[in-house]
């Protein structure tokens, strides 16, 4: 089966502690609500919201030999989404998110990184070569697949980039579609967003604000999109800005214009922002068209 999209890494578990405020000040002991251990980190994300939405989609990543890897195949089987992993020995990536009552986050990312690991070619290379689209997670061995990914359609997720860090450099200028938040550019983000279509392969350049939508730059200019009003209290803001990218993916492989499928995209953040969990609850395609109108 050809797929619609195919995921590059960005699996890990998320052990989730919702806590009274944040920052949270200085004490030995906080009583919490119970704490959760979920699929977490945005290929997870990204996968599970295009599978959602009636994509059909593989994911691959290197994962642990250990419960954390473990959750991750019981979780995406039981979702329905293909998983093709391969073993890394220093076991799967974490991250530990202490989310306020407002719903905002704090997260604690380990990485598990071993300098030059790689995925196995044979492993991902049938499935990228007659997929539909690539999204590449900024994980260090995924840009080692990029050669390989030559006449695909591909887009990366950037996240809080400052347009300094080199760690990005390689995703933001070899992919066609670029993602980015503006938590971490300031006043530069306008600069950094015409960088990216200049500078690499890109011909769109999307940036997430929050609350505030996002800012779309491509060959008709800069211009900004409000957010999607929320279709309920807020619970979690995690998982957000990959419902975002999975809304926005959707809407570009069915055929829609760049500015409907990035309204889309801002209804799936909205959706994710309502439900507990980074990935648990993604937006189905029926709800997501009905609240599109």
């Amino acid at each position: 089966m050809n797929h619609d999209v195919v995921v590059i890494g960005g699996t890990g578990v998320d052990t989730t502690a919702y806590v009274p405020q944040l920052p949270l000040p200085y004490a030995d002991t906080y009583a919490v609500p119970p704490v959760i251990d979920r699929i977490g980190n945005t290929g997870s994300g990204v996968a599970l919201g295009c599978h959602a939405l009636g994509l059909r989609v593989k994911l691959f990543d290197l994962i642990g030999d250990d419960p954390q890897g473990r959750l991750i195949r019981d979780h995406l089987a039981g979702a329905g989404v293909e998983f093709g992993w391969e073993l890394a020995p220093q076991g799967t990536r974490r991250s530990v998110l202490l989310v306020g009552p407002d719903g905002r986050r704090l997260s604690l990312f380990d990485p598990r990184q071993v300098p030059g690991e790689r995925l196995p070619r044979e492993l991902y290379l049938p499935a990228v070569r007659a997929a539909r689209h690539v999204h590449v997670s900024i994980v260090d061995f995924a840009r080692h697949v990029y050669p390989d990914l030559e006449g695909a359609r591909i887009s990366t997720d950037l996240h809080d980039w400052d347009g300094e860090n080199d760690h990005h450099r390689d995703f933001a200028y070899s992919s066609d579609l670029v993602f980015l938040s503006e938590a971490a550019l300031g006043s530069r983000r306008d600069e950094v967003m015409r960088d990216i279509l200049a500078r690499g392969r890109a011909t769109t350049v999307i940036c997430t604000a929050g609350a505030e939508g996002c800012h779309v730059l491509d060959e008709r200019g800069l211009r900004h999109v409000p957010a999607a009003p929320l279709p309920g209290p807020v619970a979690d803001s995690n998982g957000a800005g990959d419902a975002f990218v999975s809304g926005v993916l959707y809407g570009l492989l069915s055929g829609r214009p760049l500015d409907e499928a990035v309204r889309l995209g801002t209804l799936a953040g909205a959706h994710a922002c309502t439900v507990a969990g980074t990935h648990e609850s993604p937006i189905d395609e029926a709800t997501l068209l009905s609240r599109a109108g």
